[in-house]
């Protein structure tokens, strides 16, 4: 265009209306470039469809910020499965196609990096703490980890290889407190559940849970809880067919958006 509007010009012989047109030409592709990076800065290439495979403790919180992130990217859609961090390492492990792994703790994101199925360094994006919950007005007084070793308290737990229970463990072998769990679970969302349906007196799960639940368990905090904190990492798998998308929920996750969601959830930094 530029060079059509010199041979006008030169034909017209005015030399100074071409030294006022080059002028103009430049300052035009400034504008033209700034508008390409604004593009791309704010996420041409997120689109299309990725899974996210999240513990089931981020359920709340990963959902709200899966809305999210689909209103600011409109091109993109976010699927989740959540489920106990050891059931979704293993899922992953044995090919289910995933793009994002969120685990409620260390051990089991570094099956998933000793086992080459991640791109990249996991970010730590969260913590979490166990809390006792029972039925609304605590019917059975429990007021300490110590009284749940009593077995007229049908006390429910996370089994050892998930997080939660891991977590569990740690607290009874600090304390040297053992509880005679009535059932050990895949999810701390069934740990819960068991509580609100009446099937146990007692339930450990972590204080996000908890406070999710509102006015359908009553909360019991206990000390030895600080023993035995989860750190929550976030990665992109090695086999995910859409990397960028991928990539920008990580990046929504760990910053400012996904940090204020999950503290409001009850989620206290990493």
């Amino acid at each position: 265009m530029k060079r059509s509007l010199v041979t006008t010009l030169v034909a017209l012989g005015s030399c100074a209306t071409l030294l006022s047109a080059c002028s103009n030409a430049d300052d035009s592709a400034e504008p033209t470039e700034s508008a390409s990076a604004s593009e791309s800065s704010s996420g041409s290439d997120v689109t299309g469809d990725i899974t996210v495979f999240a513990a089931a403790s981020l359920k709340a919180t990963f959902t709200e910020l899966g809305e999210t992130f689909e209103a600011e990217n409109p091109g993109a859609t976010v699927e989740f499965n959540f489920a106990g961090s050891s059931d979704l390492v293993n899922q992953i492990a044995q090919g289910a196609p995933a793009d994002v792994f969120a685990s409620a703790d260390t051990n089991n994101m570094t099956k998933a990096v000793e086992g080459d199925l991640v791109d990249g360094d996991p970010v730590n994006f969260a913590t979490n703490t166990l809390t006792i919950v029972t039925a609304p007005g605590n019917p059975e007084n429990v007021t300490s980890f110590a009284d749940l070793a009593n077995p007229d308290i049908l006390t429910v737990v996370c089994a050892p290889q998930v997080p939660c229970g891991s977590a569990t463990q740690k607290v009874e072998d600090a304390t040297g407190t053992t509880i005679p769990a009535v059932s050990e679970e895949s999810a701390v969302t069934d740990v819960l559940g068991k509580v609100i349906s009446g099937q146990a007196d007692a339930g450990l799960v972590y204080v996000t849970d908890a406070a999710g639940a509102g006015d359908q368990i009553t909360a019991i905090e206990f000390p030895e809880a600080s023993d035995a904190v989860n750190t929550y990492p976030i990665v992109v798998l090695k086999n995910s067919d859409n990397s960028a998308t991928a990539a920008a929920f990580e990046a929504l996750v760990t910053g400012d958006e996904g940090r204020k969601v999950l503290a409001e959830a009850g989620f206290a930094a990493p």
